[in-house]
């Protein structure tokens, strides 16, 4: 009986697999611990805490909600990572902002990532055989390499060693999660290829990145076309505004500016427009000097 309902289990997938106490699994050693580690299980939100250590504590509470809406239309792009605990109870490791939105918007479960005790080599295995696939798409292995960077805290160098890459190649890589969500989704649906991001991760701003992303789908852009636009594109921001030539200071002013300066103790500044019109700023420094230089103004009333 237990034998079947343990491939009953089985069956029901990685997040019923970890829900049956008789597979509870707590170690790289256990069995079935090679069908967790590396590899997304949807998990009952409210089965995960949050770090009680999480050096960040204040989240923007607009920038929350963007992401919220983002989920809620894309659902969670890149899973978050967690820690077990005990049986059906985890903690996170990293991805809060995400953990957060989601609970927001009332999601009940979110892919995750588990680490369980004394799986950094597991993990590490399994990562850089999943980057060895052949049908992963450009952003699945660009978060392969961000998570070799935050969890097995490995150097571009040393993921350079591991996979067989170059570290230009895997540089490349990661800066496709630069792009707005919107846009890497795009690339992992096969909307525009890995080329086309990495023309538009030059672009800083996202709102300007999806900009350029809609005329690359509307016009079926090629990647050399999308490099011409985001060229083009830079180019043609707001040039800064010419600076402002001051007009020569007339010599009754230059004059007249000293005598201010030492009437009221201070140094005078004067500003003068090309039509010969100006101003006056006298300077104070507290309360006392203010009502000093009052008393002045009054003197010669």
């Amino acid at each position: 009986m237990a034998k079947a309902t343990k491939k009953q289990a089985l069956g029901r997938g990685l997040s019923a697999l970890l829900k049956d106490p008789e597979n509870d699994i707590n170690s790289a050693e256990d069995k079935n611990a090679d069908k967790v580690v590396g590899n997304i299980v949807e998990l009952d939100i409210d089965s995960i805490e949050v770090n009680p250590f999480q050096p960040r504590t204040n989240f923007n509470e607009e920038t929350l909600r963007e992401l919220a809406s983002s989920i809620r239309e894309l659902g969670v792009i890149q899973p978050i990572t967690v820690r077990k605990l005990a049986f059906n109870k985890y903690q996170l490791v990293s991805g809060e902002r995400r953990f957060r939105a989601s609970k927001l918007i009332g999601l009940e479960a979110i892919p995750a990532y588990i680490r369980i005790a004394n799986d950094q080599e597991s993990l590490e295995m399994a990562l850089v055989e999943n980057i060895q696939r052949q049908d992963l798409d450009a952003i699945e292995i660009a978060l392969s390499y961000q998570r070799l960077i935050d969890e097995i805290n490995l150097t571009q160098e040393q993921m350079s060693e591991r996979v067989g890459k170059k570290r230009s190649t895997i540089a490349n890589y990661l800066r496709l999660l630069k792009l707005d969500p919107i846009i890497q989704t795009g690339i992992r649906d096969g909307f525009i290829s890995m080329g086309h991001g990495r023309a538009m991760v030059n672009i800083e701003d996202q709102v300007d990145q999806l900009e350029v992303y809609e005329k690359i789908i509307s016009n079926k852009l090629s990647v050399r076309a999308t490099e011409q636009l985001v060229k083009n594109f830079s180019s043609d921001e707001t040039p800064a505004k010419p600076e402002e030539v001051t007009p020569e200071m007339p010599k009754y002013i230059k004059k007249g500016v000293k005598d201010f300066s030492d009437y009221f103790g201070h140094k005078i500044d004067v500003k003068v427009a090309k039509n010969g019109s100006g101003r006056i700023t006298i300077p104070f420094h507290s309360e006392e000097d203010f009502n000093r230089i009052k008393k002045l103004v009054q003197r010669d009333k």
